[in-house]
């Protein structure tokens, strides 16, 4: 294990680790922990009780964070003609077809953090799906992000919307925000994503939801959550 510094330590010291807290008590609790020398970014990990190798057990989506992340997300939308004027009038980042795939495959060019594509032009952008899918990048139905509503879908991007999904084990991992932001807009920020979560639901999930849930800063210990309280 690496060791960990004063401040970790002075912080593992501040509130029992073994006690499950509610939403609003955690989120006062990780305000009081010592702070990084940089503004970390929040984190919200949960266990759910289901398994994702099962289509029908699959938890994915995205949700506008009443507050945002704290991060204005850079955004590469794939699409031609009126819907590229569409998305460069939205404020996307970067908007091209195939030049965008020539770039991104000869100059290993990934300056952008969420992509977005129109459904017509995923032929192109197939091309792309053993570098962009290991890295989370490609687009999906599922979050959003394959759509011809590429007005909206970059306004929300940029007002904070967040994708979740489940990793191999069965854990969400998902940014509610910043150490910075007041408390009530951490707790707005968390509330919306947990409904979002239970909502998405899968009905061949059996027994309980969630497993654990974990609320930590980047360089913070975790702070647990009561999963019994969230639905």
């Amino acid at each position: 294990m690496p060791k960990r510094g004063k401040k970790y330590q002075d912080a593992m010291k501040a509130f029992d680790r073994d006690k499950q807290h509610g939403i609003n008590e955690a989120v006062e609790v990780l305000k009081q922990l010592p702070s990084a020398k940089f503004d970390e970014t929040v984190e919200l990990h949960a266990k759910l009780g289901v398994d994702s190798r099962h289509a029908d057990q699959q938890v994915r989506g995205a949700v506008v964070l009443p507050h945002g992340t704290g991060k204005t997300k850079r955004v590469l939308v794939f699409a031609k003609g009126e819907k590229a004027t569409e998305a460069e009038k939205a404020g996307a980042d970067y908007v091209g077809a195939e030049d965008m795939v020539e770039k991104i495959q000869k100059d290993n060019w990934f300056e952008f953090d969420v992509v977005v594509a129109t459904p017509d032009m995923m032929g192109v952008v197939g091309r792309l799906g053993r570098v962009l899918g290991p890295k989370g990048l490609m687009p999906n139905p599922k979050s959003g992000t394959v759509t011809f509503e590429l007005e909206k879908a970059v306004e929300e991007i940029k007002a904070g919307k967040v994708e979740y999904r489940l990793d191999k084990t069965n854990i969400l991992h998902v940014p509610v925000g910043k150490k910075s932001f007041e408390e009530d807009k951490l707790k707005e920020n968390l509330n919306a994503l947990l409904d979002a979560v239970v909502k998405a639901k899968p009905a061949a999930s059996k027994g309980q939801y969630f497993k654990s849930i974990t609320l930590t800063t980047t360089m913070g210990p975790g702070i647990r959550i009561n999963p019994t309280k969230v639905m």
